[in-house]
Formats: structure tokens, sequence, C-alpha cells
């Protein structure tokens, strides 16, 4: 349904072809941002803890949760292109250093079944689980919910649809493992706490992090998947435009909004406000 949906949009305007290409400019924005969180863990070393929390919200969280999708960025092989595709994993391992854990590997492998298998319970982990919907149905079991968030997004997977480790998941683990002792023991509990802390947040309480929401959840009967064509876009590589993504998952974030026009598609004025 997928190929039939994408083969008759190209035909109806095959100039969006010219648009599925490689965006090498990734490459130099992912590693500025990973060399400003760098920097953040230093300034942070020596601040009281009240001052770590403080900057990691206000902070980190948003450079932590920006490089996710930056990360899911890379996943499409956007940065190296799909010709240099193992270039794109080991760049993943390095844009996910400032995360703390190793998330880029492992999202790659589960993000081909969001996309092949949009909604499907069981095999679209992006989606909460029948448990999750059951028993988060208050506004505090919600907000609890939210809060933790990162949590379900990294242990939902292992639950719902386990898959076998692969020797690059490993190689991100010990990369990832190995980073974290060094920020310990050069930079201090602080810096990594810091690290830490921001990752939650920036997945969790963060103002983005309303895009978990905004995109798949049915708000409208039979509508899986919502846009955004907010401000935020500029800190997200324009993952709001969702709909257009996933009709076009070959364009990069930066080509999305040339794609944008000209289609009907049903869409949210906030991340905040859903």
């Amino acid at each position: 349904m997928i190929l039939v949906v994408f083969s008759s949009l190209t035909a109806k305007y095959p100039e969006i072809k010219s648009l599925m290409k490689p965006d090498p400019n990734l490459i130099w924005i992912i590693t500025l941002m990973v060399l400003i969180q760098l920097a953040s863990f230093y300034l942070v070393k020596d601040l009281d803890w009240k001052w770590v929390i403080f900057w990691s919200y206000v902070f980190g969280s948003s450079i932590n949760h920006s490089m996710t999708l930056g990360i899911h960025e890379i996943s499409h092989n956007f940065p190296f292109g799909h010709h240099r595709a193992l270039r794109n994993r080991w760049f993943g391992i390095f844009a996910s250093l400032p995360i703390g854990v190793p998330f880029s590997v492992p999202y790659k492998k589960y993000h081909r079944d969001h996309h092949r298998c949009l909604g499907v319970g069981g095999l679209d982990v992006d989606i909460p689980t029948d448990l999750e919907g059951w028993f988060f149905c208050t506004t505090f079991r919600k907000l609890v919910w939210v809060i933790f968030q990162p949590l379900f997004v990294i242990f939902r997977p292992l639950f719902i649809n386990p898959k076998p480790i692969t020797y690059l998941e490993i190689i991100n683990a010990v990369a990832q493992i190995t980073f974290d002792i060094i920020v310990y023991y050069v930079l201090g509990i602080k810096s990594l706490v810091y690290m830490l802390a921001a990752s939650l947040l920036g997945m969790g309480l963060n103002p983005i992090s309303g895009h978990f929401i905004a995109e798949h959840y049915m708000f409208l009967k039979g509508h899986e998947t919502y846009s955004y064509y907010g401000p935020l876009n500029f800190l997200t590589f324009n993952v709001g435009y969702h709909n257009e993504h996933h009709d076009f998952p070959n364009i990069p974030g930066k080509n999305l909004p040339l794609v944008s026009e000209g289609f009907d598609k049903y869409f949210h004025f906030s991340w905040l406000a859903i």
C-alpha cells in the first residue's frame, strides 16, 4: 500500500525525486552540536547542584532532544547517503555520545519497522502498549508517563518486539560506556549527571517532546499521522513535517517544506497545546 501511494505521488509530481538526495550539511551541524554539549559538560562541572539541574533542563535538554532527531536523520542515511550506509552508522554512534546511552544503532533497527508497519501493534514500538493506555489514564498518571517517556521509548521494544543484538549495537554500547566513564573521571559526577538528566528531561518534560504525542496519536479517527509547521521545526530538523516525512522518507528534513504545499494533510498548530 505504501509503495502504491509513493509511486502515484512521484508519478504525479516527478520533481519530488530531485529532493531525494543526501544532506551533507548534517555532518557539520551535528558535529557542532556534539562540541557544544561537550563544552557545556566542562562549564557545569563546578556548579552547585541546583544549577546543574537548572542548566540541564533549560539548555542541555533541548540540545539532547535535538540530537535524537539528528540521529533520526542519520538513521535515514541522509548525512553520507545510502551508498555509504556504514559511515552513517559510525556517525550515529558519535552523535549519540552526549546523550549518555547507546541510542543510535538500536534506534535505526526499530525505526525501519515504524515506517514499514506504522501503527501495527507488536511491530511499531513507537506507539504505547495496551497496558500503558490502560494504566496511565488519569491526569497525574499521564504526567508521570510524560516525565518518564524516555524509559518507555528505550525499554518498550525489548518487551514488545525483541530482536537479536547486532555487532554494531555492541560497538555502540562499548563506545558509550567508555565515553561516560571518561566524562566521569575527567569532569566529575556533576557533568555526568548533567548529561543524563538532559536526556531524561529532554525527552520527557521539554516542550519539544510534544512531537512524540502529536505525530501518531489518533486525534481524528482514521488519521494516524499529523504534521506541525511551527518554529520548533528549526530545532528539530523539520520533524514536524511528519506527513511529508512518511510519504517521502528518502527526503531529508531540510527539503520537506518544499513538498508540503499542495498536499491535503492533518496538522497541529502547537506541540504545547495538544
